[in-house]
């Protein structure tokens, strides 16, 4: 299972691979459009500081020809672009074009485990169930993510699911639990799964009873604990 992050901003990004939780980003035009940066040098940054980890951006077209056409212009910004497509018939259209040039493929805003199938048997790199969203509307995301890894298992799709819109911690290990080969979050989602009062309780009475042990204030100078030192 890898974790992604759903996010353009740079700090949190940088927190994440400081904690070695990075294996890759999703962005959307909503999201792209929070950083109020032109398109093409956060798009470009992103890349770089993610690299060589996948980054998906997202095409803005709504005709297969149109998204066509862009992603051409985004696949050539970074060797580590993957296209997001919406998954509709003017998506998949685009899809079977962009598969034999060699671009990789997110396809997006998948409510279905029928538009699932259909976007892996066309051949996308990535589907990405809205799980959180599905979740939000009374429809059972998880027991769909379930339904996909049988279905993609049983017909040996190369394809990876990204479980998508993920709301919550909770949320993050029951998409874990189906077998999701990706999440993907925001970063205050990712902080959340890390973060826990009892830990920060139990390190502070761990380090006060340290504050009592003899030696402490050498013990961890270079040498000081070597044999015969």
């Amino acid at each position: 299972m890898k974790i992604f992050l759903d996010t353009a901003n740079i700090d949190e990004i940088k927190t994440a691979k400081k904690w070695g939780l990075l294996s890759g980003l999703t962005t959307n035009p909503s999201i792209i459009a929070k950083t109020n940066i032109d398109f093409k040098s956060i798009a470009t940054e992103l890349c770089e500081l993610v690299s060589p980890f996948p980054v998906s951006l997202e095409v803005v077209a709504r005709d297969a020809e149109g998204m066509i056409a862009q992603a051409r212009v985004l696949s050539k910004l970074s060797h580590n672009v993957v296209v997001k497509l919406p998954t509709n018939p003017e998506g998949l259209a685009a899809l079977n074009v962009l598969k034999e040039e060699g671009i990789e493929t997110n396809l997006t805003l998948i409510f279905s485990t029928s538009q699932a199938v259909l976007a892996a048997s066309a051949g996308a790199t990535y589907v990405s169930p809205f799980i959180g969203r599905l979740e939000d509307r009374g429809y059972d995301g998880l027991g769909m993510t379930r339904d996909l890894m049988t279905i993609f298992e049983k017909y040996k799709f190369t394809t990876e699911i990204i479980a998508a819109s993920i709301r919550d911690p909770h949320q993050a290990i029951d998409v874990c639990k189906a077998g999701a080969h990706i999440i993907t979050m925001p970063f205050a989602v990712l902080e959340k799964m890390l973060l826990n009062t009892m830990t920060d309780t139990d390190l502070d009475r761990f380090l006060n009873d340290w504050e009592k042990v003899p030696g402490k204030d050498v013990a961890f100078i270079e040498g000081s604990l070597d044999a015969g030192v």
